[in-house]
């Protein structure tokens, strides 16, 4: 009975929420490594028991999620990093399976988002620690036996591959934070790669029109 309130709406009800809430809770709050751990794997368990919770419907504790776990993938801990990335690994995963082994488009774009959100608020993302996580969800991804023949390796490719473009991109817009043209430039070509993701490519033309009518060239905002 419990299973069947809990999957009510997609998995989109107060009782889900209230549950998923105190998972996001032990994510959010330092934890020890042991106890870590044993968090990734308990969010296993919700992800496979309750996937329509993640992807169906609204998609906001799939973001909530994906933000949490990109976190991880940025920690001093080795061990935390690969415990993280192969859990992302696994949520994106299990979309895949969802799908009926078509697309896992909701995970892929909700994890481009949070990377975009994590540049701003997590000192350092986009280092050395971060690249090792991705270069393991690449890995995970070669060496899963079962999904060898569908799309989804070369798709995990793509998505690390526009992870790392956004990172360079904010690298660089930081270096000529000062240059408006060269700042826009940057973002028209950020924009373009997102001629697939809708929502991705509206934000960074959004960015780009408020850049010309802060300088002026109102003739470009249209």
């Amino acid at each position: 009975i419990l299973k069947n309130q809990l999957l009510t709406d997609h998995g989109h009800n107060p009782l889900m929420k209230k549950v998923f809430d105190v998972y996001l809770c032990f994510l959010q709050k330092n934890q020890s490594e042991t106890a870590l751990k044993n968090v990734f794997i308990a969010l296993r368990a919700l992800i496979y028991k309750f996937p329509s919770t993640f992807y169906e419907g609204r998609a906001d504790m799939c973001s909530a999620l994906c933000y949490e776990i990109l976190k991880y993938c940025n920690s001093k801990l080795s061990s935390i990093r690969t415990e993280a990335s192969q859990l992302l690994y696994f949520l994106m995963r299990n979309n895949f399976d969802y799908t009926g082994k078509k697309s896992f488009v909701r995970t892929h774009l909700q994890v481009i988002i949070s990377v975009s959100q994590l540049i701003a608020d997590v000192v350092g993302i986009g280092g050395t620690r971060f690249q090792q996580s991705l270069s393991i969800i690449n890995n995970c991804a070669n060496n899963d036996r079962i999904i060898k023949h569908t799309t989804f390796p070369s798709d995990v490719k793509d998505l690390t591959k526009r992870i790392r473009t956004v990172l360079m991109a904010t690298a660089q817009m930081k270096e000529h934070e000062n240059d408006p043209e060269m700042l826009v430039d940057l973002q028209y070509s950020l924009a373009k790669s997102y001629a697939s993701t809708p929502e991705l490519r509206k934000t960074w033309l959004d960015s780009m029109a408020r850049i010309h009518v802060k300088n002026g060239d109102l003739s470009e905002v249209s």
